[in-house]
Parts: structure tokens; sequence; C-alpha cells
């Protein structure tokens, strides 16, 4: 591993039109698919991506499928497709050097079991210096990209490799939900020959009727001039709630009450526990009683270790899923948080037009 850090992601355009019309096209089914490049000096340089083989199940669309297509960058079938592929381009003198993976997403429900068994398998299996991008389709259909570049922690990658997720062994560690998963910015680098090929476009000359200019001071415009891209846009004004926050505000009450649930079970595995012990605690005092009787009476006592026969504690159920569900917990809250920011001031713009009487001096 090399000994500066991660510092960033620039993804080529080139690479991130491929993502997007990949994810659009599978949608709603997961797009899977293996990430090719460099590392130069903490920035890591994603110059080409391919996307893995769609595989062919018997099982009708649904959950199946998704969980499926979900966890193909770690198949053994993909895995020989993805160094075959590497090899092609190494032969073709084209960066071959694997640098992660990407997937995506819909409305940011990606933190799951999945994504975290790819990335491991990436960051353990080839290389440490490894990203995994996330796509999300439903924020980028708005008009602005969604594209998010993570890596797992390091405290997490060693609880999760030692499979310690008890609360004794979380306490010790101090490991917290925030620490699964690392993000990272992400910058989008267009070749010097595609920058000078967008400057020298022309403007497409307009199909309407020519109208007269209105005076004289329009006569020394250009025509042919670009309009700004600041220009008015009424459509901002609109105060209708959006779709999408009705959406994340569902898909964030699910996940609190999956948390929830494993929280429920945790509670019930503390109560078993309790039981058991006092039975346990209640047996010890017993054979206690009974070897003191015996001693007085001058014969030999019974073993006290006994009750590891007769007895079986519950084992602990795991709280990696507490941990995830609590960072998906936090994504859908900063989405609501996002969502909520524009509205929130268009409400505050027109609050005295929304209360009684309000608009009344206007």
């Amino acid at each position: 591993m090399a000994e500066n850090p991660l510092r960033g992601v620039q993804v080529e355009a080139l690479v991130l039109m491929r993502i997007i019309k990949h994810s659009s096209q599978a949608f709603p089914t997961t797009a899977t698919g293996s990430l090719v490049g460099m590392d130069v000096n903490g920035v890591l340089e994603i110059t080409n991506s391919f996307p893995f083989p769609t595989a062919d199940a018997p099982t009708q669309d649904g959950p199946q499928d998704s969980n499926i297509a979900a966890a193909a960058p770690r198949a053994k079938a993909n895995a020989v497709y993805q160094n075959e592929m590497i090899k092609y381009l190494r032969e073709v003198n084209i960066d071959a050097n694997n640098v992660g993976w990407y997937t995506s997403a819909s409305m940011g429900n990606f933190i799951n079991i999945n994504t975290i068994e790819n990335q491991l398998f990436y960051q353990k299996e080839i290389n440490e210096r490894t990203v995994a991008l996330v796509h999300d389709v439903s924020r980028s259909s708005q008009g602005g990209l969604s594209l998010r570049a993570f890596r797992l922690g390091a405290s997490f990658v060693t609880a999760y490799k030692e499979g310690k997720f008890s609360t004794e062994s979380l306490q010790k560690s101090g490991l917290r939900f925030q620490d699964i998963l690392q993000e990272l910015p992400v910058t989008i680098h267009n070749s010097h020959i595609l920058t000078s090929l967008l400057h020298q476009l022309p403007t497409q000359p307009s199909k309407d009727e020519f109208e007269a200019p209105p005076n004289l001071a329009s006569l020394l415009q250009d025509p042919n001039a670009p309009v700004p891209p600041l220009c008015p846009n009424f459509d901002s004004l609109d105060l209708s709630i959006d779709p999408f926050l009705e959406k994340s505000c569902d898909l964030l009450l699910e996940s609190i009450e999956n948390h929830h649930t494993e929280l429920n079970n945790h509670q019930y595995y503390q109560r078993s526990l309790g039981r058991e012990q006092a039975k346990i605690t209640a047996w010890q005092q017993k054979r206690k009683a009974e070897n003191a009787a015996r001693t007085a009476a001058k014969q030999p006592p019974l073993p006290e270790d006994e009750w590891q026969k007769l007895f079986k504690l519950p084992q602990e159920p795991s709280r990696l899923e507490i941990l995830l569900n609590s960072r998906q917990v936090e994504q859908y809250s900063r989405q609501v948080d996002g969502f909520t920011a524009s509205v929130s001031g268009k409400m505050f713009a027109v609050k005295s037009n929304l209360l009684p009487g309000g608009g009344e001096g206007v």
C-alpha cells in the first residue's frame, strides 16, 4: 500500500457517460461494472470502465434478481471476465490497472451488505487503492448529477475481517456507523481536445421568424450570441413539494422501522441471557449448599462446573445490521435535508402572502 492516502477521485467524462447510460438502461435493476485507471499522487484517475455481464437467472424480475445483480462484482465468473478484459486493454496500450467498481442506486439506497462485501472484495483481494462509485439514477433524473466515491474505513475493515461485531468488541474498538464508509471528493475531467471542441461549437441559428428590433440599442447586440446561463427561470418559483421528498421520507421511515426491529431482537437476546444467568446462579447456589451438607457429612463434594453441560447461553446477534441501518438512516436524513432546503426557502419568501390577510397591503 502506498504511503500517501487517497485525496480524491478524477473521472473522465467518457467514463461518466458510460456509467450513466448503463445505469439508466438497467434501471430499476442494479447496474455494476469495473473501473480502470491509475493512482497519481494520491488522486485516483479513472480513465476507462466496462459493465459486468448480466447473470442469466431463471427467476422472474424481483428482489432476487436485484440481489444477484448487486453481488455481480464479487462473482467468480465476473472476476474471470474482468481479468480477461484488463488483459485485452493492456494489449492495446490502455490503462489496465483495476481501481474499483461502480454501481447504480435509487434514492440513495446503496448502504447494504452487498455494497460492503463488494468493496471489501476489492480492497482485500486486489489492492488497497480502490473505490466504489455510486451513481444515483433517481437523483440525477432531476437534472443534477449524483456521483459519489466511497471507501471502507480501516477500522471497519479490521472488524469485518475478524467478524467481531458484538457489543463488547464495538465498545473496545470504538467503531461507529460513521466509520463504515469514507467519502472522497469527485471531479469530472475532460481532455484538452474535447474542451477545445466545446469552446468552438457554433451556436445554432434561430429557426423562428425574424422580428424587427424594437429600438436602436438592440441593433448593437449580436443576434447569435448565446443566452446567458443565469437568465430568469420562473420554474424556480414553483411552490409544489418535490415528489422525491415524499419518497425519501417513506424510505427514511422504513429504515427507522428496520432499526427498531434490530434493537428489539437485541433486547430479546438480553432478556434471554438474563433468564439463563439467573438459572445458572440459582443452580450454583443450590450446588454449594449441597456440597456444604456433604462436607459436613464427610462425603465427597459434587463438581460445581456441571452447569456448563446443563445450561446453554444464547448467542449474541451481530451488530453489523444495526450499524448499516444507522448509516442508511443518516444517508436518507441528509437527502431530506437537501430536498427541504429549497422548499423552505421558497416558503419563507412568500410567508406573508400565505398567511390570512398577509397580501392585502401589497
